[in-house]
């Protein structure tokens, strides 16, 4: 039996789209009943709640112990003084020492450790690793300089001890290779389904109730995203105000997703731009409720400023919501022609965008048509066997036909959903 651990150390609703990807991979292989694998999830005791409800069959919880000495750091460096005195008199290379392995995995006897988002720890036992993406040598505006070394370090001390790296689209596999000088061959793009499928398609009664909780009884565009800056509520904010002054068109516009620190200055905005009736941010939601937001919606729109994937917009093909997002990164080659494409630098642009697919209620239905056309091979009982072939490869288990094959084609320049 090929024991597999998934890292799953997050706590529900802070970490975005990385938690979704769990979420997503925890309902595949709890779908697999032809292997001969056992799955363990790696999580914290008081932070396993998330996951609980997806695993099943061969899947289980595998718990680990908080790092105390790690969480004191993070508390610390959350200051914003204390980083800058840090960084100045410890040198960048002793500011950071990536952990090593509490133990854990190798009590289990895990045989393939499955590191899902950026951080990850020093271990023996082989390993794929999920770097998900360089922003901070892109956008280094958005990081502090204490955030770009932790980033490099650690993305480059993972990205060298694992057996095999994992990305979500030939964007980002290009952009390892020529920042980190990886070989092509290490790095597999392996495809991500839009979360939605792990989750029960709501009802007419549910998608009613949330329509009543949050008062939409108009049409509204919608945009699920934690409000870091560089996925551009700023920008699609001045749209709406352009919109209104200079197209005449008042639009409702709501987003989901955690609020961090940067929410203060996006509410300035909202008060600013005097845009305080026309919308609203509810925070973090349960997946039913925004499922049922993706079909209330007259349209999403994801004007992020860089993207490895992104979850909203298959989220939508899959949900039927028609789209318009980004010409950044790897959302065109995520789109493709199913969507509506803006220069996310250009509020003008982001708000003629939104004008165009708000009155051409032809081309809301022409992008549905395609989004779905765009996603319906991807699920996530597929993208599982594409993973457990990489894990039996990894963890040197001989390889069936179909193994063989998933392999070969991952290795290849592999677009977004293919």
């Amino acid at each position: 039996m090929l024991r597999i651990c998934i890292d799953a150390r997050l706590s529900s609703g802070v970490s975005g789209g990385i938690e979704s990807v769990v979420i997503g991979l925890a309902h595949g292989l709890s779908d697999l009943t032809d292997g001969n694998e056992k799955y363990y999830f790696l999580a914290y005791s008081d932070s396993d709640q998330w996951i609980k409800p997806y695993l099943s069959k061969s899947c289980e919880i595998l718990h680990t112990p908080h790092d105390k000495s790690k969480r004191l750091k993070e508390l610390i460096l959350k200051i914003p003084f204390a980083k800058r005195i840090l960084f100045k008199a410890i040198p960048p290379r002793l500011l950071y020492k990536i952990p090593a392995s509490d133990g854990t995995i190798e009590k289990a006897r895990i045989n393939v450790m499955h590191f899902t988002f950026q951080s990850g720890f020093l271990t023996k036992i082989p390993n794929i690793y999920h770097p998900h993406d360089l922003q901070h040598v892109h956008l280094p505006q958005f990081f502090d300089p204490l955030e770009i070394v932790i980033r490099n370090r650690r993305s480059t001390t993972l990205c060298s001890q694992a057996s095999l790296i994992s990305v979500t689209s030939d964007w980002v596999r290009q952009d390892l290779i020529r920042h980190y000088h990886l070989p092509e061959d290490k790095i597999r793009v392996m495809v991500l389904p839009p979360v939605l499928h792990a989750y029960k398609p709501p009802s007419a009664k549910d998608i009613e109730h949330v329509r009543e909780k949050y008062a939409l009884h108009e049409p509204f565009i919608f945009y699920p995203a934690q409000t870091w800056p560089h996925k551009n509520h700023l920008n699609l904010l001045k749209a709406l105000s352009i919109l209104r002054e200079r197209y005449m068109t008042k639009i409702k516009f709501v987003s989901s997703g955690h609020q961090n620190d940067f929410y203060q200055t996006i509410s300035k905005h909202v008060n600013k731009l005097k845009l305080s009736e026309q919308v609203i941010f509810l925070g973090f939601i349960n997946p039913l409720e925004m499922f049922c937001l993706y079909k209330l919606c007259a349209m999403v729109v994801v004007p992020s400023k860089f993207e490895a994937m992104s979850g909203p917009v298959g989220e939508a093909f899959l949900a039927g919501s028609p789209v318009a997002c980004s010409n950044v990164t790897s959302l065109p080659e995520q789109a493709e022609a199913a969507a509506l494409i803006f220069d996310p630098y250009q509020p003008e642009e982001i708000a003629k965008a939104i004008y165009q697919l708000w009155t051409d209620e032809k081309l809301r239905g022409e992008l549905i048509k395609r989004g779905n056309a765009r996603i319906k091979n991807a699920t996530w009982k597929k993208s599982a066997r594409i993973f457990r072939a990489h894990y039996r490869y990894v963890g040197k288990i001989p390889l069936n036909d179909e193994d063989q094959s998933l392999i070969m084609n991952s290795a290849k320049t592999t677009r977004i959903y293919d």
